[in-house]
């Protein structure tokens, strides 16, 4: 059996987290999958990882603001809104120009373009000239390349500079594949000095000068219209705005702990940046990308499990992330992109090296768990909504899912969902632990392929029994309802005859591998087996032990391996650190088996560690002990802000408060955590209705909201 391969070039392994290049105090801003990265003065450097990104193209690889030739210093800088943000700059010593005798604002919007207003004022007590250039320079890179090697495009960018200073234009064709970027500045420059705009300023003392820079995007056909955004005395969304309309619609979330519903409105502003518009079948819908700035695109699981992590909190980005993967499932055999008929996507992306058949993400699907965690959303989406409408025309997906399992997802009949890549740039590891050697045995081998991973066999035994919860309801199709009851149930037999293992106090493998060994590492997936369901009653409490233990527990959270195993690195991406997204699954699994004592120091301990992180979870954090230090430590590269990681306090809270749809109903059960004595969320939507709920230690109530 061949080892595990993987594409160290995709963003779907652990080479997405290459180190920044930008600096501390890096700013982002973001509308659906355009994005603008820079340093925190507001420029992207040469040769950086930053610049202007949409869909997939880098269409600004330099943007540098000088004055008389030098950088600017930087006051303060950040994000004032997702889509905008804000630097403060002033000159340092010069020649010519003392220090701080010049203020510097640039402000920054993403909407239907990028347009950035730059002003100017002296402070000094005579006038000065100053030159003020802003340098420009395109390489129209792929979002592949921008983080690894990007190849030189420079021979074949065009370039259509109207000598005036109104319009610098650059272009690039290869192939059926064009990408064009129009800088335009009002007023117009001085000169244009190659690719730079050049002003040349005579600023009297206090006065005030200001130009704006426009760059119109283009979007394709799947995208929906951007929001059209403009410069006022004050940078605010009308209400028709899509991010006010978003946010009319989340609920309230208030609490005696500051802590909670810091992180709570953290969460919801980081998933608000977040969200992509796509059309699907001519329906505008949202739904989440995974995370800043490099994954601003419909990726598998990540869009899944967000979906279902913030779904009792509304139910609009389960809709989006349904519908929008149900019309890319897969139709056929390609093996270049993995794809097999009834397949879920992993990831889709439109750059270059996709569009030209280079790289197979068009959408590529090498994902052994995005086609059950679909389903599983599909089941939760009807629980909350009871929409009959949208499940019955989801119908035809499921079915072909559900096949997909059987015929494609168990390769050889064993009755396990098993991975293993066809394609030469295909990703070895196709589960959530998708680095090189994020699947690895006790003694840190990597086994062969193909593996079956034990979180997946969970997935696929909770999806089958929702599947046939619909099959007997709004589908009145009892038959398959009953068959699918009988698959789950053999499934939780065999499961629980081959995947156990004795040793160490009793625990679930990983995974059984091509040779149908057990893969002996201890880690944080036999948590996502209580969520499941699939772990019988006398083996909860040993699974509970393992999760708690000092070997997996670190005080912050779950790692993701376990100390005693030879991988083990708590700055390991998949073999060490603690994933709040894999907490939250883990809490709620705890739940859902009674061990609430259990689920409750998880989720202080991921609460606190938010805390240090300006209460936004990061993708992961050092799996270091609690004890080594009083704060948490971070993991080098996380991605921040991550859409899984937002959407974890959702589903911590959601499991602390035993909020859950059942028959049409809310049903609440709280327990909180000391330190959280009362919790009161108004307007959450459910059923089509909106409720208000109020938690206060172990007891609540649900109502109409007024």
């Amino acid at each position: 059996m061949p080892g595990v391969t993987v594409d160290e070039s995709s963003p779907s392994s652990e080479s997405r987290n290459l180190p920044p290049e930008l600096g501390v105090g890096a700013v982002a801003v973001t509308e659906g999958r355009t994005f603008m990265y820079s340093d925190c003065s507001g420029d992207v450097p040469p040769g950086s990882i930053g610049g202007l990104v949409s869909e997939d193209t880098r269409l600004l690889s330099k943007w540098i603001l000088l004055v008389n030739g030098a950088k600017l210093l930087t006051l303060q800088s950040g994000l004032v809104e997702p889509y905008w943000a804000a630097f403060f700059l002033t000159n340092p010593t010069l020649p010519d120009l003392r220090a701080n005798s010049i203020g510097v604002r640039r402000l920054r919007l993403l909407g239907d373009g990028l347009r950035e207003r730059i002003e100017v004022q002296s402070f000094g007590h005579d006038a000065v000239e100053v030159e003020l250039r802003l340098a420009i320079g395109n390489d129209f890179a792929d979002l592949f390349e921008i983080k690894d090697r990007t190849r030189d495009r420079s021979a074949e960018i065009t370039r259509d500079h109207d000598p005036r200073g109104t319009c610098l234009k650059f272009g690039y064709r290869k192939g059926e594949f064009d990408a064009c970027t129009e800088v335009r500045a009002f007023p117009a420059a001085t000169l244009v000095d190659g690719d730079d705009f050049v002003w040349e300023l005579t600023l009297s003392p206090g006065r005030a000068w200001h130009c704006q820079l426009d760059v119109p995007l283009r979007r394709s056909v799947r995208a929906a219209s951007p929001p059209h955004r403009t410069f006022g005395d004050e940078v605010r969304p009308p209400e028709s705005d899509p991010l006010n309309v978003w946010r009319s619609q989340l609920p309230t979330v208030e609490s005696d702990s500051p802590v909670l519903t810091e992180v709570f409105r953290r969460s919801a502003a980081d998933l608000s940046a977040l969200r992509i518009q796509v059309k699907a079948a001519e329906e505008s819908i949202w739904l989440p990308a995974a995370g800043l700035p490099w994954f601003l695109t419909l990726f598998g699981r990540d869009t899944l499990i967000t979906a279902y992590q913030t779904i009792g909190f509304g139910q609009g980005l389960a809709y989006g992330a349904l519908r929008s993967m149900a019309e890319l499932q897969g139709r056929q055999r390609d093996d270049f992109r993995d794809e097999e008929p009834g397949r879920m996507l992993h990831e889709v992306r439109s750059g270059e090296l996709t569009r030209s058949g280079q790289k197979p993400h068009n959408p590529y699907y090498g994902s052994a768990d995005s086609t059950p965690l679909w389903l599983i959303l599909l089941s939760e989406y009807w629980r909350w909504t009871r929409d009959e409408a949208a499940i019955e025309s989801l119908r035809p997906a499921a079915f072909a899912a559900l096949n997909w399992i059987d015929e494609y997802g168990d390769r050889d009949g064993d009755g396990y969902v098993e991975y293993q890549t066809r394609s030469p740039q295909g990703l070895g590891n196709q589960c959530w632990r998708d680095s090189w050697d994020g699947v690895q045995t006790a003694d840190g081998l990597i086994p062969p392929l193909p593996i079956a991973t034990c979180e997946t066999q969970g997935y696929v035994y909770d999806a089958k029994l929702r599947m046939a919860e619909l099959c007997s309801g709004p589908w009145a199709a009892q038959e398959h309802a009953t068959r699918l009851r009988e698959q789950a149930a053999a499934l939780r037999e065999s499961f629980n005859r081959d995947f156990w293992i004795e040793e160490r106090g009793g625990f679930y493998a990983l995974g059984l591998d091509g040779d149908k060994r057990v893969i002996d590492s201890l880690t944080s997936n036999i948590g996502h087996l209580l969520w499941s369901g699939i772990v019988p009653a006398d083996r909860a409490r040993p699974v509970v032990d393992r999760l708690m233990s000092d070997e997996l527990f670190s005080g912050w959270g779950v790692r993701t391996l376990s100390t005693m195993d030879a991988g083990y690195n708590p700055i390991g991406y998949h073999t060490g650190t603690v994933w709040p997204h894999d907490n939250s699954i883990i809490v709620s699994g705890l739940t859902r088996y009674g061990y609430r004592e259990e689920a409750k120091r998880i989720a202080v301990g991921i609460l606190e560690a938010a805390q240090s992180f300006n209460y936004q979870p990061p993708e992961a954090i050092s799996g270091y002990p609690r004890s080594y230090a009083s704060f948490p430590i971070p993991y080098p590269t996380a991605c921040s802000p991550q859409a899984w990681a937002s959407g974890a306090p959702l589903l911590i809270g959601r499991s602390l408060l035993g909020m859950d749809a059942v028959d049409g109903a809310l049903r609440l059960d709280p327990d909180l955590p000391e330190g959280i004595n009362r919790v009161f969320i108004h307007n959450l939507v459910a059923f089509g209705q909106h409720w208000d709920i109020e938690a206060v230690g172990r007891t609540g109530y649900v109502r109409l909201a007024q």
